[in-house]
């Protein structure tokens, strides 16, 4: 089944080169079924790029997907086009008073900062406020989710002794049994790209969290609410085989003299294709998200969605 996205959405064009059944708003207004809906917050510089990488986690289930972009009003985007945006995007204000069954929070390159120094920080407290009201289950990425875990349980985050965590790790689960990691193997594989990790000690102490998967290099990576409507995940396993390259290049030209991404390179050699083997765990962590935390709990009325402010 397809994803519904706008009809005239650049990551429409790459979706359909891949083979990937996306549907337009046009096809589907013919059709007579609820799909899920769906709102992302993308804090990501490089927001084409996020939204095609998203779209395509999103896709590979057999439900339909509506997905709505939100955008920050209090932040001025400096790496994508303000037409882009203003086509594209809504605000808080606008959706205040809908429902979604699913959220994402994405990742954003502002680690370093103490929350409170984050220019927008103030406007996604009241997101994520208003998320525990008027949606069903959201899923926050990486600094999203330092994020989420620092307003709603007031985990705290450190500073990763040694500098920056970026490469691909392996990874081990904690409860196997959980829905959310149905099918993976005993050990995967997911790209880290950050300054920070939430305090290990403080999450395994918290009763309302459950601590899924974890790697020995990168720390904790899965993390959920007791209740089922908040999941956290520290990594990028949305990330394209060349992201990764692409960052550490990025930095190369800004004098930071990053280093290479561990486990990344082929011996470590910058200059070989980067060894992909976390696609098929990384679709199937969207796919058990959608599947069993959002479509088969959510309300068919989605004015019905509860407050999960507790």
């Amino acid at each position: 089944m397809p994803i519904k996205i706008p009809n005239q959405l650049p990551a429409r064009s790459v979706l359909d080169s891949e083979n990937i059944f996306v549907m337009t708003e046009t096809r589907a207004m013919t059709q007579d079924i609820r799909p899920l809906k769906l709102v992302i917050l993308n804090l990501m510089p490089t927001k084409i790029v996020t939204e095609t990488q998203l779209l395509r986690q999103l896709s590979n289930t057999p439900l339909q997907i509506e997905v709505d972009f939100l955008g920050l009003v209090s932040h001025i985007s400096k790496n994508t086009d303000r037409s882009h945006l203003e086509t594209f995007y809504c605000t808080l204000d606008e959706i205040r008073s809908k429902k979604f069954d699913g959220m994402i929070i994405t990742g954003a390159p502002v680690g370093d900062l103490p929350f409170e120094e984050v220019d927008y920080w103030a406007e996604l407290i009241r997101i994520m406020q208003w998320s525990r009201t008027n949606v069903h289950s959201t899923l926050h990425i990486c600094w999203g989710a330092l994020a989420g875990l620092y307003y709603h349980y007031g985990i705290p985050k450190e500073e990763i002794s040694g500098g920056k965590i970026s490469g691909v790790y392996k990874h081990t689960l904690l409860k196997p049994n959980s829905p959310w990691f149905r099918g993976f193997d005993s050990e995967f594989y997911v790209p880290h790209s950050r300054y920070f990790r939430a305090s290990e000690k403080v999450l395994f102490e918290c009763p309302e969290l459950e601590v899924l998967a974890r790697s020995d290099d990168a720390g904790i990576f899965a993390v959920k609410s007791a209740d089922n409507h908040r999941f956290f995940i520290t990594g990028h396993p949305e990330y394209d085989a060349d992201t990764l390259k692409l960052e550490y290049e990025r930095d190369l030209e800004k004098g930071l003299s990053p280093a290479v991404p561990e486990n990344y390179f082929p011996s470590d050699d910058p200059a070989k294709e980067p060894i992909v083997n976390w696609k098929a765990s990384s679709q199937l962590l969207y796919s058990n998200w959608l599947n069993y935390y959002v479509y088969q709990t959510t309300p068919y009325n989605l004015y019905q969605v509860e407050d999960y402010s507790i």
